[in-house]
């Protein structure tokens, strides 16, 4: 007795369809599964047969072979446990063959038949749609999540008998209907505003322009000046997530199981703060089948890195790769996975050890060489791809106790659109967002200075000692300032705004 059906699995952000054959032979009970399965795939012999028995049907007392197709690609996860349930049922003759060709069967079980909520189920979703299969079932609580693709009819489903009942076409199951735009309207909202800081008006100026442009930046302040607070609310003025940046940002988050149950979308910018104590596999991705890191789960959002010399210098040094390309990819012997990782790097550190160091009442007790020892933890080529260096100055009694409210989110976001319009009709055509991902010809043809601002920079760059990588930065920097003026050339006081934002080229420390 044989049977046959369609599950699925995801490799990286993609999924591909495994197909699960079923066979039953012979009086002596045995149990058989093959195909790479990893071990959560091998224990679900366990609980698919206690659930087969709690759900009252008779698990068959033969030989049982279980093949996970195709067989060279290793099957890892408890997705396969309704799947591997319903080949046994249906090679028993419990559940009709016919109508197994036409869905993608997912979901884990537990010992009684009830079904739990099972990891990537958009991007599943997503590959049917590709396929053209006409319906996936899967847990109640993955429904949502994959009725965000259209063109596909979903069937959620509480437990391993409805599941038998709606293929044996007993039970009748509606296909999951949600209000896209409703949804994603819901959840694009912030919790959070710029009107909550108060003062630190130049550092507003700096995350403008670092939002605008897609520029990174460093934040160098005392503790309690407010660097977290502002990067916290950095993802609340940049330019709203479209549909398809929402899709590709969930897609990550579901394959890493980190999907917020009440939402079936992500619609907001991430925003991924990871300890200083991370390591480079977790920040980057990594693993025997690899998953996605921090960086790839903060694509089309912010990476936050507060403390930043406390981090371990390999952990920073594999930043280097993603920032320039937009992507991580994790090699192994036999595989090598593209994770993406277009994100806005944003850093937060101390101006010395003891953090006193240009504070107007405390006292710092570093002396010089501690503060070069803790400042160069911090290697020069990481500090060159950051675009602006900002100070964040301890705020005044006077300002926290003001009552004027500040500039909202939604009016400097307003500002960043449009200096993003711009940037769009500038590029139009190229694969370029934003004017941090010019190359070097953009740079020559849009980045023009007149005389007067050629000799300003020219004069920065000898007195301060600035690579040519920094020299890209600050014509980068002033072409978005430019643009927040609604500028078409670069005028000289651009490109001196954009040299003071180089504050650690400057050595401010010593």
């Amino acid at each position: 007795m044989l049977s046959k059906l369609f599950s699925a699995a995801t490799f990286g952000i993609k999924a591909f369809f495994v197909e699960v054959e079923t066979h039953l032979e012979g009086n002596v009970p045995n149990f058989f599964l093959v195909g790479l399965p990893d071990n959560a795939v091998k224990e679900s012999r366990e609980r698919v047969s206690s659930a087969i028995k709690n759900s009252n049907f008779h698990f068959p007392g033969k030989k049982i072979t279980i093949n996970l197709a195709p067989a060279d690609i290793k099957k890892e996860g408890s997705a396969y446990d309704l799947p591997i349930a319903i080949g046994i049922l249906s090679a028993n003759e419990n559940v009709k063959k016919d109508n197994l060709h036409k869905f993608i069967i997912l979901g884990e079980l537990a010992l009684d038949g009830s079904l739990r909520p099972i990891h990537g189920a958009l991007p599943i979703a997503l590959e049917s749609q590709k396929k053209n299969i006409s319906g996936i079932i899967l847990p109640k609580q993955n429904a949502n999540e994959a009725a965000m693709v259209e063109g596909i009819k979903v069937y959620g489903v509480e437990k391993l008998c409805d599941t038998v009942a709606f293929l044996n076409e007993e039970l009748e199951i509606k296909p999951t209907q949600v209000d896209r735009n409703k949804i994603f309207s819901v959840s694009s909202r912030y919790p959070i505003d710029f009107s909550d800081v108060k003062g630190q008006e130049n550092v507003k100026r700096a995350l403008t322009i670092s939002a605008s442009g897609g520029h990174n930046i460093i934040m160098i302040g005392p503790p309690g000046s407010g660097k977290t607070m502002l990067a916290k609310r950095l993802p609340t003025i940049l330019p709203e997530l479209t549909f398809e940046e929402a899709i590709q940002t969930t897609k990550i988050h579901s394959i890493a199981g980190l999907l917020p149950v009440n939402s079936p979308i992500i619609a907001t910018r991430p925003f991924r703060s990871p300890h200083h104590t991370i390591s480079d596999a977790a920040l980057v991705g990594g693993g025997s089948i690899p998953r996605p890191g921090e960086i790839s789960l903060a694509h089309n959002g912010v990476l936050f890195l507060d403390e930043l010399p406390e981090f371990a210098r390999n952990v920073l040094e594999v930043l280097r790769q993603p920032l320039e390309d937009g992507k991580v990819t994790i090699s192994r012997s036999k595989l090598s996975v593209d994770f993406p990782a277009n994100f806005m790097l944003v850093c937060a550190m101390n101006p010395c050890p003891c953090g006193n160091f240009s504070h107007p009442t405390q006292t710092c007790t570093c002396t010089p060489q501690m503060i070069q020892r803790y400042m160069g933890k911090i290697s020069g080529p990481l500090l060159d791809r950051i675009d602006l260096h900002i100070e964040v100055p301890v705020v005044k009694f006077q300002e926290l106790t003001e009552k004027r409210i500040g500039e909202t989110s939604d009016a400097i976001r307003k500002k960043v659109n449009e200096a993003r319009k711009i940037q769009l009709e500038r590029f139009k055509g190229k694969q370029i967002f934003s004017n941090s991902q010019m190359q070097s010809k953009d740079i020559q043809q849009w980045c023009k200075l007149n005389s007067d601002g050629e000799n300003l920079l020219k004069n920065a760059m000898t007195k301060l000692g600035l690579s040519a990588r920094a020299f890209d930065r600050i014509l980068k920097v002033a072409r978005t300032i430019a643009d927040l003026d609604n500028s078409k050339d670069i005028q000289t006081n651009h490109i001196g705004e954009a040299i003071q934002y180089r504050s650690l080229d400057r050595n401010f420390w010593i």
